[in-house]
C-alpha cells in the first residue's frame, strides 16, 4: 500500500477542485447580483427624474 505525501494529497485534489469551483460561482452570481442592483437603482432613478420633470 501506498503511503505518502502525495497519495494523501491526492485524496484532497476533487474536494479542493469542487471547493474552488463552488468559489468561481457563487463570485460570478454575486457579481451579476451586484451589476443588476446597480443596473435598477440607475432605472429607478432615471424614472423618478422623468416623473419630476413631467410636473
Amino acid at each position: 500500500m501506498d503511503s505518502g505525501f502525495w497519495f494523501e494529497a491526492g485524496a484532497l485534489l476533487p474536494s479542493i477542485g469542487v471547493g474552488l469551483l463552488f468559489w468561481f460561482v457563487m463570485r460570478a452570481v454575486l457579481r451579476a447580483d451586484r451589476r443588476e442592483r446597480e443596473a435598477q437603482r440607475q432605472a429607478e432613478q432615471e424614472y423618478r427624474d422623468l416623473r419630476a420633470s413631467e410636473e
